[in-house]
């Protein structure tokens, strides 16, 4: 019983060790995409500060218990919005500017440049995030890496859509041959049509996104003017325990209200 007892207990154990190292991997890869030049650790840190100062802040209008709680919800909710944010923007920054890198690389193999110098070039003279990647590409080539593992380690930091077409054209030609020029003029053509649709799908959805950014505004607004106009209305939403109940009950319904309406006008292509 004693024997078996530890054994359960150090299998306990490697499988916490286990999950931590997956957290930290998960989190790593996150910043990896993201682009943040900061190890974890460094993250974490800066987090729990953000979180500290939050609640330090807003402890003079909600109390003790509910600064605790806006700081535990900024702690947990935090990192995950600003991944959000960060990646999409990043991956959307690399998606404007990468037709113009496709059109690089046509030019310069038509011209007789080998396909090493134009993803120099790429590197050099592309805004960020496509000149980083391709800078990244490039500095892998000069280890000796192969195409495959080049094109692997540039979807792990931008696993777009149009990165992986790109790079399904550059494997495929590796291993048949023919004209890069051609190929890659065809896959230009296509990313621009992507692009239009793209816009096409924008312009149609920004009247529910601005309907959606109005009526999440609103409640905010109104809270404003009530206050101004009597400044005690308001006041026991957080002075008072039910009041702090019913203010975070609101805040929830807001979140899942506006969670909603973004799913709703986020279109897939």
């Amino acid at each position: 019983g004693i024997r078996q007892a530890r054994i359960q207990a150090k299998l306990e154990e490697i499988k916490s060790i286990s999950q931590e190292k997956d957290k930290k991997r998960q989190l790593r890869e996150l910043l990896l995409l993201s682009g943040l030049q900061v190890t974890p650790n460094k993250f974490k840190i800066m987090l729990a500060g953000t979180s500290v100062g939050a609640s330090v802040v807003l402890y003079p209008f909600v109390g003790i218990v509910g600064s605790c709680v806006l700081g535990l919800l900024i702690f947990i909710i935090l990192p995950k919005l600003f991944f959000y944010i960060k990646i999409k923007r990043r991956q959307k920054e690399f998606t404007q500017h990468f037709t113009g890198a496709i059109d690089i690389l046509v030019r310069g193999t038509r011209s007789g440049l080998p396909i090493g110098e134009c993803l120099s070039i790429i590197g050099r003279e592309s805004p960020n995030p496509v000149g980083e990647i391709f800078q990244d590409i490039v500095e892998g080539q000069k280890l000796g890496l192969s195409v495959t593992q080049l094109i692997d380690r540039g979807l792990e930091r931008m696993p777009t859509p149009e990165f992986n077409f790109f790079s399904i054209v550059l494997i495929i030609q590796q291993k048949t041959g023919g004209s890069l020029a051609d190929t890659l003029e065809g896959l230009s053509d296509l990313l621009r049509e992507r692009k239009k649709l793209s816009d096409k799908i924008r312009a149609l959805s920004s009247e529910a996104k601005a309907s959606a950014a109005i009526i999440g505004s609103l409640p905010f607004f109104l809270g404003i003017m009530m206050t101004l106009i009597n400044r005690d209305f308001l006041l026991p939403l957080f002075t008072e325990t039910i009041g702090n109940m019913l203010l975070g009950g609101g805040l929830l319904w807001m979140a899942i209200g506006v969670f909603v309406m973004s799913k709703m006008i986020d279109f897939d292509y």
